[in-house]
Formats: structure tokens, sequence, C-alpha cells
């Protein structure tokens, strides 16, 4: 009875390893996908600010008329 208890425990104590191993490797790979998030995001605010002066540095430009198939 004891060494059926005892294959237990250490059946246990595997599963418990493998299973810290997982959520260490899960939160890294959370950790580096937040960090790509927000270099996606302040790249994203760069090229926002950019097409907004692309934008009104072309409003002055464009005349407003008819396109030729009307």
């Amino acid at each position: 009875m004891v060494k059926e208890d005892d294959d237990r425990v250490t059946a246990i104590e595997i599963k418990l390893a493998y299973l810290e191993d997982f959520v260490n490797k899960l939160q890294k790979i959370a950790v580096e996908q937040g960090n790509t998030v927000d270099i996606l995001k302040a790249e994203n605010r760069v090229l926002k600010a950019k097409l907004s002066e692309l934008i009104e540095a072309q409003e002055g430009e464009i005349p407003n008329r008819k396109p030729p198939h009307y």
C-alpha cells in the first residue's frame, strides 16, 4: 500500500513539474506578444500621424472638379 501511494505521489510531482514548465513557457510567450503589440501600436501611431500630414499637405493641391467621365 505504501509503494502505491509513493508511486502516485511521484506521478503527481512529475505532472506538476511539467505543468510548471508549461506555464512558464506560456508566460514568456505572453510577455513577448505583449511587447510586440506595444511596438506595433507605436508604429501605427507614427503611420497615422504621417498619413494625416500627407493628407493635410495635399488638400490644397487637389482641385475640386468633376472627373472626366461626367
